[in-house]
């Protein structure tokens, strides 16, 4: 049922998604100032105002605002057979910082396209969202196949770990009704030839650890050799949660064991791809990677708990660099948990190891569970083969994510009952969250389509 082109979308949605992504809507953790710069409410305007010239027989397109929070784009499209149950279509519209100096030509805020992709910042995670799950559901009206009643929900603090998310669920508990279709457009892809379906995310916790040995820096020919320096001290804490040699996380609450369906889902992976995850990073010439074997960097990627230090602070630049012993060290921690592990358990492990004395500050700046699928019913998991042979002529993957996407746990804790696709258009060098950020057009319109047939097989499904 592949019915919506690449012409379509372009005809449809590329200006006002190229609109978008020059709005520098970041996350409130990136823009304190997020209420008095008025970028997010920008994006939601703009989203809104395209979903509202959608032609739709009886459809409703709403801004929610509570107090202090970031806005939430819901548009609620009814029903055009008599079926039951509610699909909810889940998008975000923030944005994560640029990071740092884009290549040539290229800019987070200034949109370029060459060919069938388009970089900047937010198109890929998760600006196309939006335009996705409406031009599915507009498809599907204009030749005349049948839908359920959907609920389009576009937050604006995902990267933030949907901060303000459940505040609205619990606001539209009543509007929702029963829903018993989650799709979640905000997910990775190994490569763009099919549909990926994700069956696990990883959890996550983060924090800051703040060393302190002075009240200001001193002359380092006087005060080394006799105060510690705050980032040899930091070393040492970091020893404490994750080996030097081998990268492995030594705190227990954080380590689990890998399912055994997982590990042969991996090796399936590996088997038909080869090493598919070496070979899409941009590794330098001598990097030696961390795992044995295709199917272990696979698992290391999706079950495995690993640190990665994303921010110091207390360090000067190189050349702003004086002959000075520093006060203190700010390390940013940021923790990969497997998806079954508790990540609030997981937080106070490591505030208990790594806040030692009194000049140690440790912040849990956020922490959120990981994610694990449940089992398909056998409509969805026949409609999923069917997206997938329809809009890309190939069978649908399914594998592990190693991001984390905070709120599809909430939610299964919340619709325990529901069935759940989580799929997206993050593929090789896509790179959410870098520099160079970039939606392969085709894939969005793949997506889009294999969507179109989910819904579809939705409103025929038997209760």
């Amino acid at each position: 049922m592949p019915i919506l082109s690449l012409a379509d979308f372009e005809r449809d949605a590329l200006d006002t998604l190229l609109a978008y992504a020059a709005i520098p809507c970041l996350s409130p953790n990136y823009d304190s100032n997020w209420q008095q710069n008025g970028h997010l409410d920008d994006a939601v305007e703009l989203l809104a105002d395209w979903a509202r010239a959608r032609k739709f027989a009886n459809f409703d397109v709403t801004i929610h605002r509570l107090e202090g929070r970031t806005p939430l784009l819901c548009v609620t499209v009814e029903a055009t057979v008599a079926s039951s149950g509610t699909a909810v279509l889940y998008g975000h519209l923030d944005k994560q910082p640029p990071l740092g100096e884009w290549s040539d030509g290229l800019s987070p805020f200034t949109p370029v396209r060459r060919g069938d992709r388009i970089y900047a910042r937010g198109v890929s995670d998760d600006g196309y969202s939006t335009f996705s799950a409406l031009l599915a559901l507009e498809a599907l009206e204009a030749h005349g196949i049948g839908h359920s009643r959907c609920v389009v929900l576009i937050e604006a603090s995902e990267e933030s770990g949907s901060t303000d998310l459940d505040a609205y669920l619990d606001e539209l508990t009543g509007h929702l009704g029963e829903v018993q279709l989650m799709i979640c457009l905000d997910s990775g892809a190994l490569t763009y030839d099919r549909l990926w379906v994700t069956t696990s995310l990883r959890g996550i916790v983060n924090l800051e650890v703040t060393i302190k040995v002075l009240t200001q820096g001193q002359h380092s020919g006087s005060a080394s050799g006799v105060v510690p320096s705050s980032f040899r001290l930091l070393r040492q804490l970091l020893n404490r949660v994750e080996d030097a040699a081998t990268g492995e996380v030594l705190v227990d609450e954080l380590r689990t064991e890998v399912p055994e369906a997982q590990v042969r889902a991996a090796k399936e992976i590996a088997d038909e791809f080869g090493d598919i995850i070496a070979r899409e990073l941009p590794t330098l010439d001598g990097v030696e990677l961390m795992g044995d074997s295709p199917e272990d960097r696979i698992l290391r990627r999706t079950w495995y708990p690993t640190l990665s230090v994303v921010g110091m602070g207390g360090i000067p630049e190189p050349a702003n660099a004086g002959n000075v012993l520093r006060p203190f060290t700010t390390a940013v921690l940021s923790f990969r948990l497997p998806p079954t592990v508790d990540a609030s358990r997981a937080a106070d492990a490591l505030y208990d190891v790594l806040h030692v004395d009194q000049n140690t500050e440790v912040t849990i700046t956020q922490y959120a569970n990981g994610w694990t699928s449940p089992p398909l019913a056998p409509w969805l998991a026949d409609a999923l083969e069917d997206a997938s042979n329809d809009a890309f002529g190939r069978r649908p993957g399914f594998t592990g994510e190693g991001g984390s996407i905070p709120f599809l746990a909430s939610l299964g804790e919340r619709f325990p009952a529901v069935q759940f696709v989580a799929t997206g258009v993050l593929g090789p060098k896509s790179n959410a969250h870098g520099i160079d950020e970039m939606l392969d057009l085709p894939m969005a319109v793949g997506v889009t389509n294999a969507v179109i047939t989910v819904l579809s097989a939705f409103s025929k499904k038997e209760d």
